[in-house]
Order: structure tokens, then C-alpha cells, then sequence
């Protein structure tokens, strides 16, 4: 059985783009046949061209989805305003990431997807850091407390720094972990050490003593942490940033 043929005066399937997702009555929709290239770019692209001017580089739109290259210098700022403008209202930080590609002079981006929910809105903003100056942009941690891990995270596998970031340290590695940033290009699949000095390395950092089998709160543990971490804690609490069961 062969499938049918259309009509050769059939209309062709309407083109529903992400940023404008919604029917009649405003309600969502799934976006559908998505081109490539050509959709319309987030509204929020042109607001903040106009408003950052030299500091929005560029913008692109790739299967409806923008994303806008600006200055690590202005980074923060365009950040906080778009968490703050009432029209924009940025609430929700997704992720903060990077990537690295293999051509050797090109730029690691450094990423951060953001969405709107009231006016649903996604925009995703990147800085371009040059491999051989230094690998560092601002934290936004001050605007999105989600941001203390996935900064952290970040770090930990690329080797980018955020600076003001009251706590950055590895978050998937320890802390005295010396092979590098294990998602970089340069990084070998079987680590930099043998495997040998890798387990010894491991065991020499003595997880035991930051962690527990059993199902203690922090409080609970407290006097076996160690000094270092107990120092974190304490400022954390003088600042209200413990969360339950803390």
C-alpha cells in the first residue's frame, strides 16, 4: 500500500515560531516546523541592542531559538536588567555552561539560558573568552542564587573562573584534584595521570571525612567537618543562605 499523494494545490503546513508560541487566546502551544534559520528573533534581542548598544555584539536565531553575544565587561549588567525590567522579568536561570570547539583559535563560549516565565520567554546569552587570555567572567550568583552550583560546576569542568563568587571551588571533583578541567578539547579520555596515581590521589583525600552514609544533617555532623568547611557554613548563616535541613 503506498501512501497518498497530496494535492499539488494543498496548503502548506503553517510555521508556528518559539517566540511566538501561543493561540488566539493567549494560551501556549507547542512551536511547530521550526525553520532552521528565519524565525523571528526574541523580542528581547532588539530591547537589549538598543539599550546596551556596542556591548550586544550580535545576535542569532537557530530553530527559533535567540541567542545574543555580548561583552564579558557588560555581562552583569545586562543580566541584572533583564532580571529586573519589569517588561523583560528574567526570573528563572536555567543553566550556566560552556563550550569548547576544536579549532584552536576559536573563542570558548561561556553560557547562560535564561527564561521569562510570565511573559514565556527564552533567551540564551554568551560571552566569547580567547583561549590564551584569561578564562574569567562575572558571577551572577548576587542576581540568581541558583547559580552557586552551576557556576561551580562550570568551573570545575572547564577551568572558567566567575569572579565574585563567594564559594568557588570543584563541585564534581575534589578539591585537590590537579589533572585540569576534564570537558576541555586538551583533556585525555584516561586523564592526564595513571591510573594508579589517579586512586591514589582519590584516596589520599580522605572523602570520609566530608561525607556520610548515613542520614545526618549538617548540624548534626557538624563537629567532625572540617575547619574549612565549618568557616562556610557559619558565613552562610550569618547571611541567611542555609536552606532546610542545614
Amino acid at each position: 500500500m503506498t501512501a497518498p499523494v497530496p494535492a499539488a494545490n494543498a496548503a502548506p503546513a503553517p510555521v508556528i515560531h518559539a517566540s511566538v508560541a501561543e493561540d488566539a487566546n493567549g494560551a501556549p502551544i507547542t512551536p511547530v516546523n521550526v525553520p532552521r534559520h528565519g524565525a523571528p528573533a526574541n523580542p528581547t534581542a532588539a530591547v537589549l541592542a538598543n539599550r546596551f548598544g556596542a556591548d550586544v555584539l550580535r545576535t542569532e536565531v537557530i530553530w527559533g531559538e535567540t541567542t545574543v553575544y555580548v561583552t564579558k565587561a557588560r555581562l552583569h549588567d545586562i543580566v541584572r536588567w533583564l532580571h529586573d525590567e519589569p517588561s523583560e522579568r528574567y526570573d528563572y536561570l536555567v543553566d550556566v555552561t560552556a563550550v569548547e570547539y576544536r579549532d584552536a583559535d576559536r573563542a570558548i563560549e561561556v553560557v547562560w539560558h535564561l527564561r521569562a516565565l510570565q511573559h514565556r520567554r527564552f533567551l540564551r546569552l554568551k560571552v566569547e573568552l580567547p583561549k590564551r587570555g584569561p578564562l574569567d567572567v562575572p558571577s551572577v550568583f548576587d542576581i540568581y542564587s541558583g547559580a552557586d552550583w552551576l557556576e561551580r560546576e562550570c568551573y570545575d569542568m572547564f577551568g572558567i573562573r566567575f569572579v565574585g563568587h563567594p564559594d568557588l571551588r570543584r563541585l564534581l571533583l575534589w578539591e585537590a584534584y590537579r589533572e585540569g578541567y576534564p570537558l576541555r578539547k586538551d583533556f585525555p579520555l584516561r586523564g592526564r595521570f595513571s591510573r594508579s596515581e589517579q586512586l591514589k590521589q582519590a584516596l589520599s583525600a580522605d572523602p570520609e571525612a566530608r561525607y556520610s552514609m548515613e542520614e545526618l544533617s549538617i548540624a548534626d555532623a557538624f563537629d567532625s567537618l572540617p575547619e574549612d568547611m565549618k568557616r562556610r557554613i557559619a558565613d552562610r548563616a550569618a547571611h541567611g543562605e542555609l536552606g532546610e535541613g542545614e
